[in-house]
């Protein structure tokens, strides 16, 4: 996704439409703290773990967060998730930047699916 501080128009648009949400706000938040595994974590924000599974499908995609399963003392399989490392600069010249990279599919159908 980020090559030195360079972003594409349409990983601008991914990330940019993957954190135009207040639940993916809050999970990014949470683990910007420390990472967390599910359903300890769907607990912290008091929503459904499937709800969540959603969220964190979507945040995964966009490369701003990222797994790793590890098994527990009594032999459960854990999912954790820690937020991975990015910077987004939002300048006048950094987002022309990433226009002219748009490619001819990108617009207004990112919205409709985040």
């Amino acid at each position: 996704m980020l090559e030195g501080n360079y972003m594409t128009g349409d990983d601008l648009l991914r990330v940019l439409a993957t954190l135009a949400n207040p639940h993916r706000l809050r999970v990014v938040a949470s683990l910007a703290r420390e990472r967390n595994y599910v359903s300890q974590l769907a607990r912290e924000l008091n929503i459904s773990r499937a709800l969540l599974q959603v969220h964190l499908r979507k945040l995964e995609a966009a490369g701003l967060v990222s797994p790793t399963i590890e098994v527990s003392e009594d032999g459960k399989a854990m999912k954790f998730y820690e937020v991975a490392a990015f910077a987004v600069l939002l300048t006048p010249e950094a987002i022309a930047a990433a226009a002219r990279t748009l490619g001819s599919d990108s617009g207004a159908d990112l919205e409709v699916r985040s």
